[in-house]
């Protein structure tokens, strides 16, 4: 189970040489560059051990992240399959964006992904780091600019990997699904190491894990399968009308062909009459990706005397994702293809010509069809991560020092096929090759012509300089004052580019992520210890940020920390930071993606979804996001098997970067009518979007860390904990300049349930270790259709464990154990991917051997 504890117990646990009344060792703790012996600090950090990833049956470091209670919403995973960055998983803790949480590697950054997620966050994926290596998982819950740089607002996870490990352990995992889906994974994970670093002067540590999971297609899963969702509140048949003449889909082209059938127009439009035809698209859409992953971890320590090491670290990771990214092209009204020189769409008139096979009249035709007959549209993602550092640290006339230098990158490589060549398409529709009614009768040869496959590259790189030092200046009678400082170098880089089938206008209906830019970060920092009288300890913390692209930032930072008895601590924190706009904020790019809006004015489909077309570009004259945050928070530990902590943080930004929402745009479509194209029915085409600092935002919340542990001798060792987040707010405006609107406990913002909670119990009696966890995410209100709240979900994760021997583990896991299904929310298709998965329950077996 991932423990929400206070660091009073759970570093102690860490450093079990050292006892609360012994002098403890000096440890730098996440958040902070000064090394202390108190092991709870003036910020709530919360450790995940290696343990506790082991209890909660999770294969990667991703799903044993995203399920802590601090992820409150707008985090995407594999899930998210109609991505530019599809395969990969990221953490946005406090809900505020996968951009403003910083991921950390044993303290130091590693490489954004390839290209942006939902086109505009620059993130750290985290199924390009490894899982066997980590030893444990501190997670800050508070900001941090003022140490670590603009992208901590919301806090930072640090991911930290075992520098020395004795002996090898191998384990294997493989699980299916109980559900009848199909859906299989298995995955095996190696440690070794070699030396011991105060018995040999050296440490060597490897690890090696891989990970395979079939793919989960929406038809594998028995309520999903026939796309059905009448039952549901504002739900509807999610089948799609097809192949029909103008913009009437009663005038059919053709008869049933290959998955289409002859349905009520009622059945997909209440309120229509006549029949269509229509395909149901739960064969066409990928749920969970099929993916392959291999991790390695390699780290080196060197005793170069008594008192300096050097030290290496190399990690490389291979990840590949596999999905359908959708039915088979369909051409209608709105078909277009990219004008590269005018960085435009182009519109491809869909007619048939006089004379067509399938034009039954004298004048040409508008028409919809799918093209069935080519197949469904296949993707595949390639991603190459690594991170090469070096440094050297040691302890010189009282003061700790640390110099390393690094380089990181993540490479990506996406292939698509079954995509359709535009100018193929345009010769046949005009000489009349291709029969759109019965495509049977269509040859392979003409189908080949008609298939396109293309290769869209991406990759992002970092090189970084870290320097610091930290000693002891004077002391006080309360006792030392601590100083740290340091300098810091980075170069960040991201080249996304599109395919040249793109370019030249060949793909029809391309989705376009390109992003170039480049930018150097340097850094000062400092911070300060000081102890006011006994167990009153202030922290004060600066730093100098100058940005190559935008200019300069100052983030301060002052804490405090109050140790009222030995069982009462209470901590306090204020400080700014900022987020510098990312590169596709702020560099020369441009993004075509496609969405729904829910368009009053439409002449066919009023108040019902419709797919539209969306152009955003960059904006050079962005100003950086403002922060303010504030955490105070309460620690009590009765006694050493009891703790409870409860922690407020509230968080205002301002200049938020964002677009403005399809409502929004329509809303003022008089007044500003050049955001809106419409054909010549009236059916919006595009909307076009431009990122601006739109105004602010704020949040807040509490959470809540409990631990009680029983022992006996007769009944074992029992522990019960318990992780609760409560969103009091989260707020911010719609459209720039407008008032905030209250999104907590509401999707107008993404979802954003206002409770999360993960709840465990864990009984270790002999050779057997049994863990139940409880997860739990609050309902809330579905702001796009009136009158429905999403429900709230739960389930339970159980593992077994028994030791068959000293050296060997046997284990059985299950997630999902009662086969609960994710709450309906008819603003998606059918659940919210950010809160939940189809997968329902998964059984696995796994062997733990340790040489």
């Amino acid at each position: 189970m991932i423990r929400p504890l206070s660091l009073v117990l759970a570093l102690a646990a860490i450093y079990p040489s050292h006892s609360f009344a012994q002098e403890a060792e000096r440890v730098v703790i996440t958040g902070s560059n000064l090394r202390v012996t108190q092991k709870e600090g003036a910020a709530a950090v919360q450790v995940i051990s290696a343990k506790d990833i082991r209890d909660s049956g999770k294969t990667s470091v991703a799903d044993v992240l995203r399920s802590i209670s601090a992820n409150s919403g707008n985090s995407y995973n594999e899930q998210y399959t109609g991505s530019f960055s599809a395969g990969t998983s990221g953490l946005s803790l406090r809900g505020i964006g996968q951009k403003n949480t910083l991921i950390l590697v044993n303290g130091k950054r590693v490489s954004s992904y390839a290209t942006a997620q939902n086109i505009q966050d620059v993130f750290v994926d985290l199924n390009s780091l490894p899982m066997a290596a980590v030893q444990r998982i501190e997670v800050l819950k508070d900001g941090a600019s003022s140490v670590y740089g603009s992208d901590a607002v919301a806090g930072v996870v640090n991911i930290i990997l075992y520098r020395e490990f004795t002996g090898t352990e191998l384990t294997v995992q493989g699980g299916q699904s109980a559900t009848g889906t199909g859906q299989s994974e298995q995955s095996a994970l190696l440690q070794t190491g070699w030396g011991q670093l105060n018995k040999d002067g050296y440490s060597i540590s490897l690890s090696v894990d891989a990970q395979k999971r079939s793919k989960l297609q929406q038809s594998d899963v028995s309520w999903l399968r026939d796309a059905d969702f009448r039952d549901q509140q504002n739900g509807s048949l999610g089948w799609v009308a097809t192949n029909y003449f103008g913009s009437d889909p009663t005038r059919t082209l053709g008869g049933v062909q290959g998955p289409l059938q002859l349905l009520p127009y009622s059945a997909l439009t209440p309120g229509k009459t006549g029949q269509v035809l229509a395909y149901n698209p739960a064969p066409y859409r990928t749920l969970i990706p099929g993916i392959e992953r291999v991790h390695t971890a390699l780290s080196g320590t060197y005793q170069i005397n008594a008192d300096t090491q050097a030290y290496a670290e190399w990690l490389h990771s291979y990840s590949r994702a596999d999905q359908t990214f959708s039915a088979p092209l369909s051409v209608s009204s709105n078909l277009r293809a990219w004008n590269n020189a005018n960085q435009s769409l182009t519109t491809i008139p869909v007619v048939l010509p006089v004379g067509h096979p399938n034009n039954p009249g004298s004048t040409p035709l508008a028409f919809s069809a799918t093209l069935f007959d080519l197949g469904p549209r296949l993707k595949t993602d390639r991603v190459t991560f690594y991170r090469a550092l070096a440094g050297i640290k040691g302890y010189t006339s009282g003061w700790d020092w640390d110099l390393s230098a690094g380089k990181s990158s993540s490479v990506m490589v996406e292939t698509v096929a079954n995509f359709v060549n535009r100018y193929v398409f345009q010769q046949v529709l005009a000489d009349g090759s291709y029969n759109f009614a019965d495509q049977s009768k269509n040859s392979e040869e003409l189908r080949n012509r008609l298939r396109l496959s293309t290769r869209r590259p991406a990759q992002s790189e970092l090189t970084t300089v870290d320097l610091s030092a930290s000693s002891e200046l004077w002391t006080l009678p309360a006792g030392k004052v601590g100083f740290a400082g340091g300098a810091q170098w980075r170069r960040e880089a991201m080249d996304s580019q599109t395919s040249t089938a793109v370019l030249s206008g060949t793909e029809l209906r391309p989705a376009i992520n390109i992003i170039n830019g480049q930018r150097d970060v340097s850094a000062l920092f400092g911070e300060l210890s000081v102890p006011l009288v006994k167990d009153l300890n202030l922290n004060l913390a600066g730093r100098y940020d100058h940005y190559s692209d935008f200019g300069n930032a100052f983030s301060p930072k002052a804490s405090l920390r109050y140790q009222a008895a030995d069982w009462l601590l209470l901590r306090g924190t204020a400080s700014r930071g900022f987020r510098a706009p990312s590169f596709p904020e702020i560099t020369k790019s441009t993004s075509v993606s496609y969405g729904s809006v829910t368009d009053p004015r439409d002449p066919l489909t009023p108040n019902q979804p419709r797919g539209v077309t969306n152009i955003t570009i960059a904006n050079a004259a962005l100003q950086p996001e403002r922060s303010d945050n504030l955490n105070f928070g309460i620690v009590i530990a009765p006694s050493a098997n009891t703790s409870l902590g409860i922690d407020y943080y509230r968080i205002t930004q301002k200049g938020v970067i964002g677009t403005e929402s399809a409502d929004t745009i329509l809303a003022s479509e008089k007044t500003r009518p050049e955001k809106v194209t419409r054909d010549e029915q009236g059916r919006i085409t595009t909307l076009y979007r431009q990122y601006r600092n739109q105004g602010n935002r704020e949040v807040s919340g509490l959470d809540l860390d409990i631990r009680q542990r029983f022992q006996s001798s007769d009944w074992g060792q029992l522990s019960l904990n318990g992780q609760l987040s409560y969103v009091l707010r989260f707020a911010e405006p719609l459209s720039a300049g407008a008032e905030l609107t209250e999104g907590a406990g509401t999707n107008y913002f993404g979802s954003i349930p206002k409770w999360r909670g993960v709840s465990s119990v864990n009984w270790t009696k002999g050779a057997w270790s049994n863990t139940l966890i409880w997860n739990y995410v609050g309902g809330y209100e579905q702001k796009s259709a009136s009158n429905e709240t999403v429900s709230a979900f739960s389930s339970l994760d159980l593992t077994t464990s028994y030791k068959l021997s000293p050296a060997t583990t046997l284990s059985l896991l299950v997630q999902n154990l009662t086969n609960r299904r994710p709450s309906w929310d008819s603003s998606t298709s059918f659940f919210d991917i950010t809160q939940a998965d189809p997968r329902g329950r998964f059984v696995s077996l796994k062997v733990q051997h340790q040489f």
